[in-house]
């Protein structure tokens, strides 16, 4: 899949934009992994301070998908790390958008997928396996649903309804 700027994208389809039916998520997302590009059908993931469904979800076959997960921003602990990271790579997840923090930063770093997340923290989550897997989520008031597309460069990201092109 060849990798469409999210400028270009959003020059491009002003009438989606004026639509709804493309959204500019805002910009207050750190950029992190191997993969500054990244684009695919969004699996959501609603999780508060616990990664025990971050790990199912990326433990399937990814196949290309983003996991974006509203984690309610919270800044009190990570929800994705270096063994999580490198576990999408091997999955074949194209990328992770944390609505939280993550950590081993480093590590993540070498992992070839596109990671954003709020910050980073060096505490781990809870394992009490609460959440909620492919529902709608809103994150910094921006509706996501399950199978919509998500892009991602280094001017921001975007989410469309379908998937888009030039």
């Amino acid at each position: 899949m060849a990798l469409l700027a999210t400028a270009e994208l959003c020059d491009t389809n002003t009438v989606l934009l004026g639509g709804g039916d493309l959204r500019v998520l805002p910009p207050i997302f750190q950029m992190y992994g191997q993969c500054r590009a990244f684009s695919g059908p969004i699996s959501t993931l609603k999780v508060f301070e616990d990664n025990v469904l971050v790990r199912e979800l990326l433990e399937t076959r990814g196949e290309g998908r983003i996991l974006v997960i509203d984690g309610g921003g919270s800044m009190r602990c990570a929800l994705v790390g270096g063994n999580l990271g490198q576990l999408a790579q091997n999955m074949g997840w194209a990328g992770i958008v944390v609505n939280g923090c993550i950590r081993d930063v480093d590590e993540i770093n070498g992992c070839d997928i596109g990671v954003r997340a709020l910050a980073s923290h060096p505490m781990k989550s809870n394992k009490k396996g609460h959440g909620e897997k492919h529902v709608p989520i809103n994150i910094a008031g921006t509706l996501i649903r399950e199978g919509e597309w998500l892009y991602a460069d280094s001017d921001g990201i975007l989410i469309s309804t379908s998937e888009l092109s030039v």
